[in-house]
């Protein structure tokens, strides 16, 4: 998640530098062939216009896509948050007296849960993006991605018993078998009678809660924006950026003819293609990168800001006082 004001016009530039100068060079083989004389390859531009009016809003639709999945992401998130919090002290009002360690092992299995989801939301998927080129540069120097700079085993080490950290790795769903076992606690509490039906009840709605909000995840994670709308958006913009120069050659041709300009304006073809063509291109990327909310681009959710903030909240209530530093944004980008 990007938290300063907007990104500078040079991240912007820096960025989209590799694709602007394709562009640059797109708009200029059309400029140089009509100037030596190959006249007959300008076209008209009205139907490239008709084209660009429909792909305005192809890419708008998928933009207006892209931002409901990131904001549903942000708010499945959010219920996690009031959902730990509720959760967290319904079980120490409950155990805090009585029982503190199995309320602290409870407390630290959830932080365990949470370490689980985050880094199988932050595995690759095929459809993703930040194997690009761009969002690569963009990575290097500028922020990290917690999940690929460690391994799970080793988080889940500083939460869970020894038994419990073989048992969670033999499986494939660590997150699932998590929740599971902190059913089975709640129900065998129950069965001692250390809760009444109320508590377990509310307690055991917290773990539904939990499951929900993870398969809501889990669906935005393993659902990719529709790969239909995505490619026929890929294609109509590739069509349209290499048209788009040859639409506009008879018009930045003849837009000097009777003043000192004559004849050299049509060199303004290859930059005012571009960046028309630049415009379009960059929309449909920006939408592009934020289709992903768990990936790891800069546009991402901040899972893992979410998650140190639920288990310090957490931790607090147990009175801890050497509790862990918040994840805080590196050159105004926080995962």
């Amino acid at each position: 998640m990007h938290t300063g004001r907007r990104y500078t016009p040079l991240e912007f530039f820096r960025w989209s530098l590799k694709d602007t100068l394709w562009l640059l060079v797109i708009a200029t083989i059309p400029t140089v062939l009509y100037k030596l004389g190959f006249y007959f390859i300008a076209l008209p531009w009205q139907p490239i216009a008709i084209l660009g009016t429909a792909l305005a809003f192809i890419v708008g639709f998928k933009n207006n896509a892209s931002y409901g999945r990131i904001w549903e992401a942000r708010q499945i998130y959010g219920g996690i948050i009031n959902d730990s919090r509720s959760f967290a002290y319904t079980l120490r009002d409950t155990l805090g007296g009585d029982q503190p360690e199995l309320l602290k092992k409870m407390f630290y299995r959830h932080f365990a849960w949470l370490t689980a989801l985050r880094f199988q939301l932050r595995e690759p998927r095929s459809w993703e993006n930040m194997q690009r080129h761009s969002n690569q540069d963009f990575l290097k120097g500028r922020y990290r991605i917690p999940e690929r700079e460690s391994r799970l085993e080793d988080e889940l080490n500083n939460y869970l018993p020894e038994d419990e950290l073989h048992y969670i790795l033999s499986k494939k769903n660590r997150a699932t078998q998590l929740i599971a076992l902190q059913s089975e606690a709640l129900a065998i509490l129950k069965k001692e009678g250390t809760l009444n039906d109320f508590q377990w009840v509310t307690l055991q709605n917290s773990i539904t809660k939990f499951t929900d909000g993870q398969g809501k995840a889990e669906r935005i994670k393993n659902f990719p924006y529709p790969r239909n709308f995505a490619s026929v958006t890929t294609y109509l913009l590739f069509i349209f950026i290499v048209l788009l120069p040859f639409g506009l050659l008879k018009e930045y041709s003849k837009l000097g003819d009777g003043t000192f300009l004559e004849g050299y304006t049509i060199w303004f073809n290859i930059f005012l293609s571009a960046v028309v063509a630049w415009a379009f291109h960059i929309l449909d990327t920006i939408g592009e990168s934020a289709v992903n909310p768990f990936e790891g681009s800069a546009n991402d959710i901040p899972i893992t800001q979410i998650s140190r903030t639920i288990e310090i909240d957490m931790r607090d209530m147990l009175d801890e006082k050497a509790l862990p530093e918040p994840v805080l944004p590196k050159n105004n980008i926080v995962l």
